[in-house]
């Protein structure tokens, strides 16, 4: 005999997270300004639990040799064993704590991650789209359907890849940027047609893309 019932049961939950956090040099010198946020997320080599490591690439990279870069920027580092579509989560929760604990634009936060970040940066933004002003997945894809993308359509979104990627192929951005670009997406593609797994590093060092970002504000 098959009834219906019902399963509750209160569980307790600890996440953690290590990341890099950086401030620009005028921070705090003015008590009433929001600032720009970027959420960084680095690729499966930066794994672990040296935080050093995260600094090898992107954002985190760049801010080492810019203290007037204009946005706060958060880098946290992925556990050793785990990949940043299981730790979806935990970037939640790290989002709310760092928005709260300092003085954040909530209409001017923004996403962007390369490899294994790129996924990430797809996924996470599919779990809050309504969170960021605009994302930048770097030579990232998604795991499922292409389709799910159609819920990012009002997102400003700058994807990057390289045509000779034989560890990521082209094919994994071009293929969401379609259904984007179908459903009325607000996209842009740009394509390094010399280029392997690396079309971070030109991206990043790009002053364009960084005006592009503060081009977008959450209404």
């Amino acid at each position: 005999m098959q009834s219906a019932q019902t399963f509750e049961k209160r569980i307790t939950k600890t996440l953690h997270l290590d990341y890099l956090l950086f401030l620009p040099q005028e921070y705090g010198q003015d008590p009433a300004k929001r600032w720009p946020l970027i959420l960084f997320l680095h690729g499966a080599g930066e794994r672990g639990n040296n935080l050093n490591k995260v600094k090898k690439h992107g954002i985190p990279k760049i801010v080492e040799t810019k203290p007037d870069f204009p946005f706060i920027t958060v880098s946290p580092q992925c556990p050793e064993e785990s990949w940043w579509p299981m730790e979806l989560e935990s970037l939640v929760a790290l989002l709310d704590d760092v928005t709260t604990r300092y003085a954040v634009d909530p209409k001017r936060i923004y996403l962007t991650g390369l490899s294994m970040g790129g996924y990430g940066t797809w996924h996470l933004a599919l779990l809050l789209p309504e969170r960021f002003a605009a994302i930048v997945p770097i030579c990232g894809g998604l795991h499922g359907p292409a389709r799910l993308v159609e819920k990012l359509k009002h997102l400003p979104i700058w994807v990057f890849h390289g045509a000779q990627d034989r560890i990521v192929p082209l094919e994994e951005s071009t293929r969401l940027v379609e259904v984007l670009r179908n459903c009325g997406g607000n996209v842009r593609l740009t394509i390094y047609p010399d280029a392997g797994h690396d079309a971070w590093t030109r991206t990043y060092e790009n002053p364009e893309l960084y005006e592009w970002l503060l081009a977008h504000s959450r209404k």
